[in-house]
Protein backbone atom coordinates (compact mmCIF):
# COMPACT_ATOMS: atom_id res chain seq x y z
CA UNK A 1 0.00 0.00 0.00
CA UNK A 2 2.68 2.38 1.08
CA UNK A 3 4.25 1.29 -2.61
CA UNK A 4 1.26 2.26 -4.53
CA UNK A 5 0.72 6.09 -2.35
CA UNK A 6 4.18 6.35 -3.41
CA UNK A 7 4.26 6.00 -7.07
CA UNK A 8 0.88 7.36 -7.13
CA UNK A 9 1.94 10.52 -5.02
CA UNK A 10 4.77 11.22 -7.73
CA UNK A 11 3.19 10.33 -10.65
CA UNK A 12 0.30 12.94 -10.02
CA UNK A 13 2.82 15.98 -8.01
CA UNK A 14 4.93 16.02 -11.20
CA UNK A 15 2.45 16.11 -13.61
CA UNK A 16 0.91 18.70 -12.01
CA UNK A 17 4.22 20.32 -11.95
CA UNK A 18 4.81 19.73 -15.23
CA UNK A 19 1.60 21.53 -16.43
CA UNK A 20 1.48 23.83 -13.80
CA UNK A 21 0.10 26.81 -15.76
CA UNK A 22 -3.25 24.16 -16.48
CA UNK A 23 -3.47 23.08 -13.34
CA UNK A 24 -3.57 26.71 -11.72
CA UNK A 25 -6.02 27.59 -13.98
CA UNK A 26 -8.24 25.29 -12.61
CA UNK A 27 -7.26 25.54 -9.26
CA UNK A 28 -8.63 29.35 -9.35
CA UNK A 29 -12.01 28.62 -11.34
CA UNK A 30 -12.35 26.13 -8.26
CA UNK A 31 -11.56 29.50 -5.62
CA UNK A 32 -14.11 31.18 -7.63
CA UNK A 33 -16.71 28.25 -6.81
CA UNK A 34 -15.38 28.44 -3.38
CA UNK A 35 -16.30 31.70 -2.93
CA UNK A 36 -19.40 32.07 -4.82
CA UNK A 37 -20.54 29.49 -2.24
CA UNK A 38 -19.12 30.87 0.98
CA UNK A 39 -21.17 34.36 0.48
CA UNK A 40 -24.05 32.78 -0.60
CA UNK A 41 -23.57 30.76 2.91
CA UNK A 42 -21.89 33.64 4.59
CA UNK A 43 -25.63 35.95 3.04
CA UNK A 44 -27.98 33.16 3.83
CA UNK A 45 -26.96 33.05 7.72
CA UNK A 46 -26.62 37.31 7.54
CA UNK A 47 -30.06 37.48 6.26
CA UNK A 48 -31.68 34.83 8.57
CA UNK A 49 -29.46 36.11 11.27
CA UNK A 50 -30.93 39.83 10.80
CA UNK A 51 -34.55 38.32 10.64
CA UNK A 52 -33.87 35.95 13.81
CA UNK A 53 -31.10 38.00 15.94
CA UNK A 54 -33.23 39.49 18.40
CA UNK A 55 -36.06 37.02 18.91
CA UNK A 56 -33.36 33.94 19.36
CA UNK A 57 -31.52 35.92 21.82
CA UNK A 58 -34.69 36.63 24.12
CA UNK A 59 -34.66 35.45 27.62
CA UNK A 60 -38.17 33.78 27.45
CA UNK A 61 -39.16 30.25 26.26
CA UNK A 62 -42.98 31.19 24.82
CA UNK A 63 -44.31 33.94 22.93
CA UNK A 64 -47.75 35.14 23.19
CA UNK A 65 -49.88 35.92 20.48
CA UNK A 66 -53.72 37.58 20.28
CA UNK A 67 -55.77 34.71 18.26
CA UNK A 68 -55.74 34.59 15.15
CA UNK A 69 -53.05 36.75 13.98
CA UNK A 70 -51.07 34.11 12.59
CA UNK A 71 -47.95 34.20 14.64
CA UNK A 72 -47.23 37.72 13.24
CA UNK A 73 -45.83 40.09 15.59
CA UNK A 74 -46.30 43.08 13.99
CA UNK A 75 -50.04 41.65 13.44
CA UNK A 76 -50.75 41.16 17.25
CA UNK A 77 -52.19 43.70 19.98
CA UNK A 78 -52.29 42.51 23.36
CA UNK A 79 -53.69 44.79 26.80
CA UNK A 80 -52.03 45.06 30.54
CA UNK A 81 -55.07 42.86 31.45
CA UNK A 82 -53.79 39.88 29.40
CA UNK A 83 -50.05 40.27 30.59
CA UNK A 84 -51.86 40.51 34.62
CA UNK A 85 -53.55 36.75 33.95
CA UNK A 86 -50.63 35.36 32.08
CA UNK A 87 -48.15 36.38 35.25
CA UNK A 88 -50.51 34.75 37.31
CA UNK A 89 -50.42 31.30 35.81
CA UNK A 90 -48.84 29.13 37.28
CA UNK A 91 -45.29 28.00 36.15
CA UNK A 92 -44.51 31.41 34.68
CA UNK A 93 -41.51 33.41 36.22
CA UNK A 94 -41.90 36.29 34.48
CA UNK A 95 -43.38 38.14 31.49
CA UNK A 96 -42.95 41.42 29.57
CA UNK A 97 -45.07 42.87 27.15
CA UNK A 98 -42.89 43.76 23.95
CA UNK A 99 -44.49 46.84 21.71
CA UNK A 100 -42.87 47.06 17.83
CA UNK A 101 -42.63 50.29 15.29
CA UNK A 102 -40.55 51.63 12.84
CA UNK A 103 -39.28 55.00 13.02
CA UNK A 104 -36.35 57.33 12.35
CA UNK A 105 -33.07 58.38 14.04
CA UNK A 106 -32.09 62.10 12.99
CA UNK A 107 -28.25 62.03 12.10
CA UNK A 108 -26.20 64.94 11.65
CA UNK A 109 -26.76 67.50 8.35
CA UNK A 110 -24.55 65.81 5.95
CA UNK A 111 -25.78 61.90 6.75
CA UNK A 112 -29.01 61.07 5.84
CA UNK A 113 -31.68 59.84 8.55
CA UNK A 114 -31.63 56.36 9.60
CA UNK A 115 -34.87 53.90 9.60
CA UNK A 116 -34.74 52.01 12.93
CA UNK A 117 -37.23 49.19 14.45
CA UNK A 118 -38.42 50.97 17.49
CA UNK A 119 -38.88 48.56 20.35
CA UNK A 120 -40.60 48.82 23.68
CA UNK A 121 -39.73 46.59 26.33
CA UNK A 122 -40.12 46.26 30.10
CA UNK A 123 -36.85 47.09 32.10
CA UNK A 124 -36.03 44.39 33.87
CA UNK A 125 -38.53 41.79 32.28
CA UNK A 126 -37.85 39.38 29.43
CA UNK A 127 -37.22 41.49 26.30
CA UNK A 128 -34.98 44.00 27.48
CA UNK A 129 -31.33 43.19 25.61
CA UNK A 130 -28.33 42.85 27.62
CA UNK A 131 -25.66 45.36 26.85
CA UNK A 132 -22.22 44.70 26.22
CA UNK A 133 -21.54 48.33 27.20
CA UNK A 134 -23.02 50.97 28.94
CA UNK A 135 -25.84 49.94 31.46
CA UNK A 136 -29.19 48.49 31.42
CA UNK A 137 -32.85 50.69 31.49
CA UNK A 138 -33.60 52.27 34.24
CA UNK A 139 -37.36 52.68 35.09
CA UNK A 140 -40.49 52.56 32.85
CA UNK A 141 -40.86 56.13 32.22
CA UNK A 142 -36.99 56.81 31.55
CA UNK A 143 -36.04 58.89 28.24
CA UNK A 144 -33.17 56.85 27.52
CA UNK A 145 -32.42 53.98 24.96
CA UNK A 146 -30.28 50.90 24.29
CA UNK A 147 -28.60 50.43 20.92
CA UNK A 148 -28.29 47.97 19.08
CA UNK A 149 -24.28 47.52 17.79
CA UNK A 150 -25.26 47.62 14.14
CA UNK A 151 -27.20 50.97 14.83
CA UNK A 152 -24.59 52.34 17.01
CA UNK A 153 -22.09 51.69 14.18
CA UNK A 154 -24.21 53.32 11.37
CA UNK A 155 -25.33 56.49 13.29
CA UNK A 156 -21.87 56.52 15.03
CA UNK A 157 -23.59 57.35 18.61
CA UNK A 158 -22.65 56.10 21.72
CA UNK A 159 -23.06 55.72 25.43
CA UNK A 160 -23.83 59.05 27.14
CA UNK A 161 -24.68 60.53 23.51
CA UNK A 162 -28.21 62.10 22.65
CA UNK A 163 -30.07 60.67 19.91
CA UNK A 164 -33.01 62.18 18.66
CA UNK A 165 -36.22 60.50 17.26
CA UNK A 166 -38.65 61.61 14.20
CA UNK A 167 -42.14 60.32 14.33
CA UNK A 168 -45.06 61.22 13.02
CA UNK A 169 -48.11 61.11 15.59
CA UNK A 170 -51.34 62.04 13.55
CA UNK A 171 -51.00 64.43 11.14
CA UNK A 172 -47.49 66.29 12.29
CA UNK A 173 -44.11 64.89 12.86
CA UNK A 174 -42.68 65.47 16.52
CA UNK A 175 -39.44 65.14 17.73
CA UNK A 176 -37.91 62.95 21.01
CA UNK A 177 -34.67 63.27 22.41
CA UNK A 178 -33.32 60.18 24.40
CA UNK A 179 -30.65 59.82 26.02
CA UNK A 180 -28.10 56.38 24.90
CA UNK A 181 -27.52 54.32 28.17
CA UNK A 182 -26.48 51.02 26.57
CA UNK A 183 -25.21 49.05 23.59
CA UNK A 184 -26.37 45.30 22.65
CA UNK A 185 -24.39 43.57 20.84
CA UNK A 186 -26.56 41.89 17.79
CA UNK A 187 -30.19 42.55 18.52
CA UNK A 188 -31.64 43.27 14.79
CA UNK A 189 -35.27 42.81 14.18
CA UNK A 190 -36.49 42.14 11.17
CA UNK A 191 -33.31 42.94 8.87
CA UNK A 192 -33.29 46.52 10.79
CA UNK A 193 -31.16 48.14 13.03
CA UNK A 194 -33.02 48.49 16.06
CA UNK A 195 -33.75 50.54 19.21
CA UNK A 196 -34.94 49.72 22.68
CA UNK A 197 -36.99 52.05 24.82
CA UNK A 198 -38.64 51.61 28.38
CA UNK A 199 -42.75 50.21 27.18
CA UNK A 200 -43.97 53.27 28.86
CA UNK A 201 -41.92 55.79 26.67
CA UNK A 202 -42.35 53.76 23.43
CA UNK A 203 -46.22 53.82 24.22
CA UNK A 204 -46.10 57.81 24.12
CA UNK A 205 -43.27 58.17 21.67
CA UNK A 206 -43.95 55.47 18.86
CA UNK A 207 -45.84 56.38 15.90
CA UNK A 208 -49.46 56.96 16.35
CA UNK A 209 -52.32 57.48 13.74
CA UNK A 210 -54.92 59.81 14.76
CA UNK A 211 -57.51 57.86 16.82
CA UNK A 212 -54.43 56.76 18.65
CA UNK A 213 -52.92 60.15 19.69
CA UNK A 214 -55.12 61.10 22.72
CA UNK A 215 -55.01 57.59 23.71
CA UNK A 216 -53.84 56.59 27.26
CA UNK A 217 -54.70 52.69 27.01
CA UNK A 218 -50.69 50.95 26.68
CA UNK A 219 -51.33 47.74 23.80
CA UNK A 220 -48.25 45.97 22.76
CA UNK A 221 -47.87 43.60 20.70
CA UNK A 222 -46.46 40.57 22.41
CA UNK A 223 -45.93 39.35 25.84
CA UNK A 224 -42.68 37.18 26.37
CA UNK A 225 -42.85 34.94 28.94
CA UNK A 226 -40.39 32.97 31.34
CA UNK A 227 -40.96 29.69 32.72
CA UNK A 228 -39.49 28.31 35.83
CA UNK A 229 -38.66 25.26 34.36
CA UNK A 230 -38.34 25.46 30.58
CA UNK A 231 -38.38 21.92 30.60
CA UNK A 232 -42.58 21.98 30.95
CA UNK A 233 -43.14 24.32 28.05
CA UNK A 234 -45.57 22.01 26.54
CA UNK A 235 -47.73 21.98 30.06
CA UNK A 236 -47.34 25.84 30.75
CA UNK A 237 -48.70 26.49 27.19
CA UNK A 238 -51.76 24.28 27.89
CA UNK A 239 -52.33 26.59 31.02
CA UNK A 240 -51.94 29.63 29.29
CA UNK A 241 -54.29 28.81 26.56
CA UNK A 242 -56.81 27.23 28.57
CA UNK A 243 -56.37 30.11 31.58
CA UNK A 244 -55.85 33.17 29.18
CA UNK A 245 -58.75 33.94 26.71
CA UNK A 246 -58.04 35.20 23.20
CA UNK A 247 -54.92 34.27 23.27
CA UNK A 248 -52.47 31.84 20.68
CA UNK A 249 -49.20 30.56 22.14
CA UNK A 250 -45.63 29.57 20.22
CA UNK A 251 -41.99 28.54 21.26
CA UNK A 252 -39.33 31.07 19.94
CA UNK A 253 -38.19 28.68 17.33
CA UNK A 254 -41.76 28.62 15.90
CA UNK A 255 -41.86 31.98 16.26
CA UNK A 256 -38.54 32.34 14.21
CA UNK A 257 -40.23 30.40 11.69
CA UNK A 258 -43.08 32.30 11.41
CA UNK A 259 -40.97 35.51 10.91
CA UNK A 260 -42.31 36.92 7.46
CA UNK A 261 -40.47 35.40 4.17
CA UNK A 262 -37.65 33.99 6.68
CA UNK A 263 -38.59 30.12 5.34
CA UNK A 264 -38.76 31.06 1.83
CA UNK A 265 -35.46 33.23 1.92
CA UNK A 266 -33.17 30.59 3.55
CA UNK A 267 -34.57 27.73 1.26
CA UNK A 268 -34.16 30.09 -1.94
CA UNK A 269 -30.30 30.57 -0.59
CA UNK A 270 -29.91 26.84 0.16
CA UNK A 271 -31.07 25.87 -3.08
CA UNK A 272 -28.36 28.61 -4.33
CA UNK A 273 -25.89 26.79 -2.83
CA UNK A 274 -26.86 23.29 -3.72
CA UNK A 275 -26.60 24.33 -7.34
CA UNK A 276 -23.55 26.35 -6.89
CA UNK A 277 -21.62 22.81 -5.49
CA UNK A 278 -23.66 20.73 -8.39
CA UNK A 279 -21.89 23.38 -10.86
CA UNK A 280 -18.58 22.86 -9.68
CA UNK A 281 -18.68 19.10 -9.81
CA UNK A 282 -19.55 19.23 -13.56
CA UNK A 283 -16.77 21.90 -13.90
CA UNK A 284 -14.09 19.84 -12.08
CA UNK A 285 -15.23 16.39 -13.50
CA UNK A 286 -15.28 17.79 -16.97
CA UNK A 287 -11.72 19.01 -16.66
CA UNK A 288 -10.36 15.72 -15.33
CA UNK A 289 -12.46 13.62 -18.24
CA UNK A 290 -10.64 16.05 -20.50
CA UNK A 291 -7.32 15.61 -19.05
CA UNK A 292 -7.83 11.91 -19.34
CA UNK A 293 -8.72 12.35 -23.21
CA UNK A 294 -5.35 13.72 -23.62
CA UNK A 295 -3.50 11.67 -21.81
CA UNK A 296 -4.90 8.06 -22.82
CA UNK A 297 -1.34 7.16 -24.73
CA UNK A 298 0.62 7.94 -21.52
CA UNK A 299 -1.66 5.95 -19.48
CA UNK A 300 -1.53 2.91 -22.07
CA UNK A 301 2.71 3.42 -21.61
CA UNK A 302 1.99 3.68 -17.94
CA UNK A 303 0.10 0.16 -17.75
CA UNK A 304 2.32 -1.63 -20.63
CA UNK A 305 5.20 -1.34 -18.73
CA UNK A 306 3.77 -2.57 -15.67
CA UNK A 307 2.15 0.22 -13.87
CA UNK A 308 -1.42 -1.30 -11.89
CA UNK A 309 -4.85 0.14 -11.87
CA UNK A 310 -4.62 1.12 -8.45
CA UNK A 311 -1.54 3.44 -9.13
CA UNK A 312 -3.79 5.00 -11.79
CA UNK A 313 -6.62 5.71 -9.92
CA UNK A 314 -4.59 6.82 -6.95
CA UNK A 315 -3.01 9.55 -8.65
CA UNK A 316 -5.84 10.61 -10.70
CA UNK A 317 -7.58 10.68 -6.64
CA UNK A 318 -4.10 12.52 -5.27
CA UNK A 319 -4.09 15.06 -8.41
CA UNK A 320 -7.56 15.73 -8.24
CA UNK A 321 -7.16 16.29 -4.22
CA UNK A 322 -4.20 18.13 -4.83
CA UNK A 323 -6.24 21.13 -7.68
CA UNK A 324 -9.47 20.87 -5.27
CA UNK A 325 -7.50 21.58 -1.62
CA UNK A 326 -5.27 24.37 -3.70
CA UNK A 327 -8.41 26.21 -5.35
CA UNK A 328 -10.44 26.20 -1.85
CA UNK A 329 -7.50 27.35 -0.16
CA UNK A 330 -7.43 30.50 -2.39
CA UNK A 331 -10.61 30.70 -2.61
CA UNK A 332 -11.05 30.82 1.05
CA UNK A 333 -7.88 33.71 1.59
CA UNK A 334 -10.22 35.56 -0.96
CA UNK A 335 -13.36 35.70 0.77
CA UNK A 336 -11.33 36.38 3.84
CA UNK A 337 -10.21 39.30 2.47
CA UNK A 338 -13.09 40.93 0.70
CA UNK A 339 -14.81 40.41 4.04
CA UNK A 340 -12.91 43.18 5.76
CA UNK A 341 -14.21 45.53 2.89
CA UNK A 342 -17.86 45.23 3.78
CA UNK A 343 -19.56 48.04 5.14
CA UNK A 344 -22.43 46.80 8.46
CA UNK A 345 -25.02 47.63 6.23
CA UNK A 346 -24.50 44.56 4.49
CA UNK A 347 -25.78 41.43 5.87
CA UNK A 348 -23.10 39.00 5.38
CA UNK A 349 -21.97 36.51 8.33
CA UNK A 350 -19.45 33.89 8.57
CA UNK A 351 -20.70 31.97 10.99
CA UNK A 352 -17.69 29.38 11.98
CA UNK A 353 -19.81 25.51 11.54
CA UNK A 354 -21.85 27.26 8.42
CA UNK A 355 -18.38 28.19 6.43
CA UNK A 356 -16.92 24.58 7.67
CA UNK A 357 -19.87 22.43 6.59
CA UNK A 358 -18.98 24.45 2.60
CA UNK A 359 -15.77 23.85 3.04
CA UNK A 360 -16.24 20.53 3.12
CA UNK A 361 -18.75 20.19 0.85
CA UNK A 362 -16.20 21.70 -1.63
CA UNK A 363 -13.40 19.55 -0.90
CA UNK A 364 -15.33 16.90 -1.17
CA UNK A 365 -16.49 17.78 -4.94
CA UNK A 366 -13.30 17.74 -6.52
CA UNK A 367 -12.84 13.77 -5.74
CA UNK A 368 -17.19 13.33 -7.02
CA UNK A 369 -16.41 15.32 -9.77
CA UNK A 370 -13.40 13.39 -10.91
CA UNK A 371 -14.72 9.80 -10.68
CA UNK A 372 -16.01 9.35 -14.24
CA UNK A 373 -12.48 10.27 -15.36
CA UNK A 374 -10.89 8.23 -12.72
CA UNK A 375 -13.46 5.39 -13.90
CA UNK A 376 -12.21 5.65 -17.46
CA UNK A 377 -8.58 5.84 -17.07
CA UNK A 378 -8.25 2.24 -14.80
CA UNK A 379 -10.47 1.13 -17.88
CA UNK A 380 -7.88 2.08 -20.73
CA UNK A 381 -6.32 -0.80 -22.11
CA UNK A 382 -2.52 -0.44 -22.83
CA UNK A 383 -2.52 -1.86 -27.08
CA UNK A 384 -5.59 0.16 -27.61
CA UNK A 385 -4.26 3.51 -25.91
CA UNK A 386 -0.78 2.59 -28.33
CA UNK A 387 -2.80 1.61 -31.46
CA UNK A 388 -1.56 -2.31 -31.57
CA UNK A 389 -4.55 -3.84 -31.13
CA UNK A 390 -6.42 -5.34 -34.18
Amino acid sequence: MRQILSISSFLAIKEIWRNRGRFLLVSLVIALITLLVLFIAALGEGLGNGNREYISKIDAQLIVYQARSDTLIQASRLGRNRLAAVRRVDGVADAGMLGTASTNVVLTANVPQLKVALLGVEPGRPGEPQVASGRQLSTDLAQEVILDRNTALRSKLGVGDTLTLRVTQGTQDEFYDLRVVGIADGQQFSLQPSIFVPFYTWDRIRPKSEAEVNSSNPVANVILVKLKDPAQIETVSARLASQVDNIEIATIQQAIQALPGYSAQQSTLNTQGGFTLFIGILVIGGFFQIQILQKVSQIGVLKAIGTTNPIVAAASVIQIAVVTIAGVAIGGLLTFLFSLSFPPTIPIVFNGTTSALAVIALLLIGPLGGLVSIRHAVRIEPLKALGLSS
